[in-house]
């Protein structure tokens, strides 16, 4: 099982290019900044076609990935710790949403689980742009709900564009 799953991580490379082309990430780019003028939070999505060769040497998931990313972009370090993170891992079908402190504590991990769900059933259906697109929607859906924004203009800490390695 681990060498299979090895070698379809070195086989991929390079697919979540090939899944969210320019087009695709204008148009999550687009869906972010629309609703994080809804809300307080800060959203950013990131994909990867395969696993780092060290992550799949040291047998790491898809969760552990996700929070090595969260950190990496800094996610965390918005000023209020509302900072979410739409991971997803091509590879290994995953798709993980991690909430900071600030959002974590108000919004239950069934909720994002939720959004996980029907983005992977638009993922099965090769529905890559479509199925972030709702995925970042009903995230700020969620924010929305939990977190409006106070009328005021706020910064934007967080850059909006997708990151897809």
């Amino acid at each position: 099982m681990r060498l299979a799953r090895t070698l379809r991580h070195l086989v991929v490379e390079g697919s979540a290019r090939r899944r969210f082309p320019a087009h695709a990430l204008d148009a999550i780019g687009k869906a972010i900044a629309d609703g994080e003028s809804r809300h307080a939070g800060q959203v950013m999505f990131a994909a990867e076609g395969a696993l780092p060769l060290r992550d799949l040497a040291r047998g790491r998931i898809a969760r552990q990935r996700a929070h090595e990313v969260f950190g990496h972009l800094r996610v965390w370090d918005t000023q209020r710790n509302t900072g979410v993170l739409i991971y997803v891992l091509l590879t290994d079908h995953a798709i993980e949403i991690l909430a900071d402190r600030g959002i974590a504590a108000k919004v239950p991990e069934a909720e994002w689980q939720a959004v996980c769900a029907q983005m992977q059933q638009r993922f099965a259906a090769g529905e890559f742009e479509a199925g972030a697109v709702e995925a970042v929607n009903a995230v700020s859906d969620i924010l929305a709900r939990n977190f409006p924004t106070a009328g005021s203009a706020k910064a934007n800490e967080l850059p909006d564009r997708p990151v897809v390695r």
